[in-house]
């Protein structure tokens, strides 16, 4: 590997050797959705809390219907009804049936709930038609959850039943730790924002919604910032500007050997941000730091959009997870048969944009247009890349590859 190249492990070490988990606190529980919680919870009280009816129909003590048939159908005066929520009626006795509708406490005395279906649904008498089982259709407390029960264990990426059984216990707010801010901050004079005219030199900023969009998908909080100018001190500004509601940085454009890299020139003689190249491809060009009294973690992705996003995802999107207290860091990998043959450069690790399928034959990607940093259609058209190694100069046709799928919740 060239000397002046770092791997592209050495440079995510780099980053999370600097990033740390956001301090976490209590949160109310539907903005915990898709977070990770900071703590065990264990269960305050039973589930359910007490014996209550599964089916609307009438309580009763079995031996009282044990012989119920419709050949010699039983019949039982109505001394009362329960409703969930409303009721009044705590016992009853044998010989007798309530009226029960499904959730409401199962009176004292009653063992049984016989459906309305078994029943003529009698008011002051009714007629059962069917004996029922011991205890049908009897909830029983705490067969569900007991009191002390582990609910959720640390780490748990909390989604939505998980919240729906802390809500069911009485939990209001559980520890997690917050949403990470990202700031997404596209540098280039030649910008413009969709929906403006182009000049005949500029183009749109596609850039700052792919990352904004990237991060948002992580659970994160996404700022776009307008577009930059190529002038140090006006990236400066912005930077500064940004800094109060920012736990991270992402910056794209202006990291590479040209006259007009702003970000390099701005930053680097702050001293604290690293700029250099890493042995992949796309996405050579890198950078990464800590700016300001916060020391704000900043990244700083090469312009061209496809460079851009793989940078994030090899770099940005552990980072933002370590924040988040979720693992793995990382997007797990998975193996395929690659459907047709494919070259890489020797020294650089290839990302190449795939279409990942899953059919009868196993899994299988198929490399999507070309190797060009700026075909962001070709990577609209992907949904996974394929990691080509260092040392490898040429894959063919049916041979087994290393795969990142990109739509895959982890």
């Amino acid at each position: 590997m060239p000397e002046d190249l770092t791997t592209v492990e050495a440079h995510l070490e780099r980053i999370l050797s600097a990033v740390e988990p956001l301090p976490d606190f209590p949160q109310p529980l539907m903005e915990t959705l898709g977070l990770s919680a900071a703590e065990d919870v264990f269960a305050p009280i039973q589930l359910p809390s007490f014996d209550n009816s599964g089916m609307d129909g009438y309580a009763v003590c079995h031996r009282d219907v044990v012989t119920a048939s419709e050949a010699s159908p039983v019949h039982l005066p109505v001394v009362g009804e329960i409703g969930a929520g409303t009721a009044q009626l705590l016992a009853m006795s044998p010989g007798t049936a309530v009226k029960i509708m499904t959730g409401a406490p199962v009176p004292a005395g009653a063992d049984t709930v016989v459906p309305y279906e078994w029943t003529d649904r009698g008011v002051a008498q009714v007629r059962i038609d069917r004996a029922p089982d011991l205890g049908q259709h009897v909830r029983r407390a705490g067969e569900d959850v007991e009191k002390g029960d582990l609910l959720v264990e640390h780490g748990t990426v909390l989604g939505p039943r998980h919240l729906g059984l802390l809500a069911a216990v009485g939990r209001a707010t559980v520890r997690s730790r917050p949403r990470p801010r990202v700031v997404i901050i596209s540098t280039g004079s030649e910008l413009r924002e969709p929906g403006q005219p182009l000049g005949h030199d500029s183009i749109y900023d596609g850039n700052s919604f792919l990352l904004a969009a990237a991060a948002r998908r992580l659970g994160a909080i996404a700022y776009r910032v307008g577009i930059v100018p190529d002038e140090p001190r006006a990236f400066l500004d912005a930077l500064h500007d940004q800094l109060v509601r920012a736990d991270v940085v992402v910056t794209s454009g202006g990291v590479s050997q040209g006259d007009y890299d702003v970000v390099k020139e701005a930053l680097r003689p702050t001293g604290t941000v690293w700029f250099g190249g890493v042995a992949m491809q796309p996405g050579k060009p890198q950078g990464f730091g800590l700016v300001g009294e916060d020391e704000t973690p900043i990244f700083t992705l090469p312009g061209n959009p496809v460079s851009s996003y793989i940078s994030f995802e090899m770099f940005v999107l552990p980072a933002i997870r370590k924040l988040m207290g979720k693992a793995p860091y990382t997007r797990p990998t998975t193996r395929a048969r690659l459907t047709h043959g494919l070259s890489s450069p020797a020294g650089r690790r290839q990302f190449v944009r795939g279409e990942y399928a899953v059919d009868r034959g196993g899994p299988s990607v198929a490399p999507v247009g070309g190797h060009g940093s700026h075909l962001i259609g070709d990577l609209a058209a992907s949904n996974a890349l394929i990691v080509v190694p260092e040392d490898v100069t040429s894959m063919a046709a049916g041979e087994q590859v290393q795969v990142l799928p990109l739509d895959e919740d982890f």
